[in-house]
């Protein structure tokens, strides 16, 4: 458990008044009971201690299962800033310089062509770069969220990237597709963690699972975060019936993947991921360099960079983007917050974001594969930061 390893706090010793916080568990309550959600699992670190750790509902209401604190839940894009941390290692010791082009890692990705509207490609004015990969400005999208010929493209090839291709395989069908957009020019959700992972692990000559739990699980105490379910009893099912239309919902197959998803792949707790933030708001916590980190959490989008997509409603209006995480640019917003922020949820409805301004740290777990999981993350937002005093 999170005490293990990290400070257990009183609530109004780090800040949080007792009672505000009391909300967060009657707003569980009603939307559990309501049908809304089967369960959920919230965790607050301040100041670099416990303050807050609850589950709520059932891990699987359909087996009468409550939900626990260590339930397993599949993270999805929260895997992004770890991978990127794992590679941020690696930049560190020498091994792997950002600005380089793809192609000096992975010979693939060698002298990209640009789509262009009028049906031809034309050589990239700059080849994309691993930051690009980092920060999704590498012309590299994820196919379903567009419906242009490059897009459909990227969805024929690789489709939400929950496939049962081999690392090799995914590598030679994204390096055979041109870039949707100039390397730089656009931010736009895409497929640069997985290669990241996989650049990781022509490095390494590991898995990237292997990799990533002796180079920061273990050294953090993340002892439930793997690729894939580890224990199915503890995993937390969804509701069987989407709870704004009805359809039927289910979470992707994860045993089909055939290598470890650097963007997507990982499962883990919410405490395991409360010590991962720790790496984001205590300096490193020992295992990056404080400028590392600095560096991953600043904006790294230029002036220049369309962000129109990053900026749509239910992604994060009023957001730049660093290596792996949107950071938030002022405090101006949907929701209280603060300037430097941090944050990038997971598909299935999983959530955190970190504040170094209030050295706050929130893990908010559930699994709504549904557009209610925005609702989620606003109401949960609202809730932790009416506590603070």
């Amino acid at each position: 458990m999170m005490d293990e390893v990290v400070e257990w706090a009183e609530p109004h010793e780090v800040g949080l008044d007792p009672a505000r916080l009391a909300r967060i568990g009657r707003f569980f309550e009603a939307e559990i009971a309501a049908g809304r959600m089967p369960g959920a699992v919230l965790g607050i670190v301040r100041d670099g201690r416990l303050a807050f750790l609850e589950a709520f509902g059932h891990r699987d209401r359909a087996r009468g299962l409550p939900m626990t604190t260590d339930s397993l839940f599949w993270i999805a894009s929260m895997s992004k800033p770890v991978t990127a941390v794992g590679a941020l290692l690696l930049h560190e010791q020498g091994r792997l310089m950002l600005d380089t082009p793809v192609s000096t890692y992975l010979p693939e990705f060698a002298n990209r062509l640009v789509a262009h509207g009028d049906g031809t490609t034309r050589p990239a004015t700059r080849q994309p770069s691993l930051v690009d990969l980092l920060r999704h400005t590498a012309g590299l999208p994820e196919g379903l969220l567009g419906d242009s010929p490059v897009h459909r493209m990227y969805a024929d090839a690789v489709g939400d990237g929950m496939t049962d291709l081999t690392g090799r395989e995914f590598i030679e069908r994204l390096a055979a597709l041109p870039l949707l957009h100039e390397p730089g020019a656009v931010w736009h959700y895409g497929w640069g963690l997985d290669l990241i992972g996989l650049i990781i692990e022509s490095l390494t000559g590991e898995r990237l699972g292997d990799y990533l739990r002796k180079a920061v699980f273990a050294p953090l105490g993340m002892k439930d975060t793997t690729f894939g379910v580890s224990d199915e009893d503890r995993f937390a099912r969804p509701l069987p019936r989407d709870p704004l239309t009805g359809k039927p919902q289910s979470l992707p197959d994860l045993g089909r993947a055939r290598f470890d998803s650097g963007g997507a792949g990982l499962v883990s707790t919410v405490p395991d991921y409360l010590r991962f933030l720790r790496v984001l708001l205590d300096k490193g916590h020992g295992l990056l360099g404080r400028k590392t980190v600095e560096f991953m959490l600043t904006e790294q989008t230029g002036p220049g960079t369309d962000l129109t997509r990053l900026h749509k409603p239910g992604w994060n209006p009023g957001h730049g983007f660093g290596l792996a995480v949107a950071v938030r640019r002022t405090a101006a917003g949907g929701t209280a917050g603060s300037p430097g922020e941090v944050t990038w949820p997971g598909a299935a409805g999983t959530s955190w974001w970190a504040d170094p301004v209030e050295d706050l740290g929130v893990a908010f777990f559930t699994h709504t594969p549904s557009a209610i999981q925005g609702h989620y993350q606003q109401q949960v937002k609202a809730l932790v930061t009416q506590a603070l005093r």
